[in-house]
């Protein structure tokens, strides 16, 4: 089974403020949906939360220690029972989703990372820990520009890239 991560940060790692997103960059939503669809995504307590629900099309799994409940995730409270859990049901390809914490726990696990560099610099309290890309391989880049509404900025301008870690 493949463990990938997927992110959206900031250029100075900034993930989110008060347990939510920093910017909505509805093209970017769209592509978390495609590539997650049909898949086990695997969070933290806390994003899920801000997340409010299950999302469709995906088994929700939520890394918790405190015993965390909900009726339409299955709760862990060690990533290995998670990484099994998705195993045993047939999972090629697993999503790390967030938070901070999480991705910082699981790093070392990751062979796939989906990222989302949006040109954003900000109030944060949450930080992606910086990645030394050294042993990456960049496999896809695409480039989007800023969209602006009314003079108003509606989205800011962003990369997505996609890195394999080199064997």
């Amino acid at each position: 089974m493949k463990i990938s991560m997927i992110v959206a940060y900031g250029k100075n790692w900034e993930i989110g403020l008060d347990n939510q997103m920093l910017w909505h960059i509805s093209e970017d939503f769209k592509n978390f949906k495609k590539i997650t669809s049909g898949h086990h995504i695997l969070m933290g307590r806390k994003t899920f939360e801000s997340i409010g629900k299950a999302l469709p099309n995906r088994t929700s799994l939520v890394l918790s220690k405190s015993g965390f409940k909900h009726d339409e995730v299955y709760t862990f409270s060690d990533e290995k029972e998670a990484f099994d859990f998705a195993r045993r049901n047939t999972e090629e390809e697993l999503f790390i989703i967030g938070g901070a914490n999480i991705y910082k726990t699981l790093f070392n696990y990751v062979d796939k990372m989906y990222l989302s560099e949006v040109d954003f610099e900000g109030e944060a309290d949450a930080f992606l820990e910086e990645i030394d890309f050294t042993n990456w391989d960049l496999t896809e880049q695409k480039d989007y520009e800023a969209i602006f509404e009314d003079g108003k900025l509606k989205s800011p301008a962003w990369k997505f890239k996609v890195y394999e870690k080199r064997d």
